[in-house]
């Protein structure tokens, strides 16, 4: 049992790291659901291992870790390093433009309620159907679509109001 449990987690940490990542987007917040959610897995190994495996139950006890109320963070601020300078020629230039775009679609993602953010990961990232989101999350297939459709309106909105707004220090 010991050695099936740390071939299992040598084995898939990083994917579930990743998964928990994707949710949090803070590697400490992801690390700690991770490893939360492997202590539980550890103690319920043998039930796990011959049900729906325990790949499942990881990530389902990583969601619901995350979706939890205890977790409420009470900022919503997050530093940022400082971008590099950017090095002469477009190579440079187009990196640190879809940098730029990557950390902006982060602060959108993170600005979603949790419910609207774990539907968008689990469909967009972990690319699961609504079925088995809503089976993870423990709700009705329609509310995960409810919860899709009001998260992409927002980030069409957010998106629409950062290409209008001009450039901090640009001109108008």
């Amino acid at each position: 049992m010991q050695v099936e449990f740390t071939e299992f987690v040598l084995g898939r940490s990083h994917a579930l790291l990743r998964f928990a990542y994707l949710l949090t987007a803070d590697r400490h917040l992801a690390e700690d659901l991770t490893q939360e959610a492997l202590v539980r897995a550890h103690r319920r190994w043998s039930g796990i291992v011959g049900a729906e495996g325990p790949e499942p139950y990881v990530r389902k006890a990583i969601l619901r870790q995350y979706l939890s109320w205890r977790r409420r963070r009470s900022f919503t601020e997050r530093p940022v390093a400082d971008l590099p300078d950017a090095l002469p020629g477009t190579i440079a230039e187009d990196a640190a433009g879809r940098v730029v775009e990557a950390d902006a679609m982060w602060s959108l993602l993170s600005a979603l309620p949790r419910s609207q953010r774990a539907v968008m990961v689990l469909r967009y990232y972990e690319d699961l159907p609504d079925a088995e989101i809503a089976r993870l999350l423990n709700c009705s297939t329609s509310t995960v679509r409810v919860h899709a459709f009001h998260a992409l309106n927002k980030l069409r909105a957010a998106l629409a109001v950062r290409r209008v707004a001009p450039a901090p220090g640009g001109h108008t």
